[in-house]
């Protein structure tokens, strides 16, 4: 049983394993940060009638680049798989969004597919719950991780 606890996985040391997921925990941060990054310079910009797909292309074309940039300058396999991250927050929030209440004028009477679309969407229409902030909160930045991921994997494809 004390064999159980203290042995290392298939021959890997646990340094390795901390050093992975701190890898992995830094392309996460980087992803979040190029996306915090462009909604900082929007919001200082402040354009007027930008359309909310026009925000979520940008929130995955940004991260993209960055995923890109960083994927040439140092290759590594761990920031392909950030996207993991942005589907568990999607799956999160959307669990969040599944358990609110419904009201007038908070998507009263919705199924919980047009829940999620018009709060993660806004289609047809915002639904009213988390404030209207659903793209911004769930959209948005699990866009940014997808990109990344995206951009990474590229950006390896071209370097090797």
């Amino acid at each position: 049983m004390d064999t159980l606890l203290h042995s290392e996985p298939k021959g890997q040391k646990v340094s390795t394993l901390a050093r992975q997921g701190l890898r992995f925990f830094l392309h996460t941060l980087l992803a979040l940060a190029s996306w915090i990054a462009l909604m900082l310079v929007g919001y200082a910009v402040n354009p007027v009638g930008v359309p909310q797909w026009g925000i979520l292309l940008l929130s995955m074309a940004v991260p993209f680049a960055v995923g890109m940039i960083v994927s040439k300058i140092r290759p590594d396999e761990l920031a392909t798989v950030v996207w993991l991250v942005g589907f568990i927050w999607v799956m999160i929030a959307g669990l969040w969004v599944l358990d609110m209440p419904t009201g007038p004028s908070h998507c009263f009477q919705c199924g919980a597919t047009e829940k999620l679309m018009r709060t993660f969407f806004s289609l047809p229409s915002p639904s009213g719950l988390i404030d209207d902030d659903g793209p911004f909160l769930g959209t948005w930045p699990a866009a940014a991780l997808v990109g990344y991921s995206i951009g990474a994997w590229l950006g390896m494809r071209k370097h090797a």
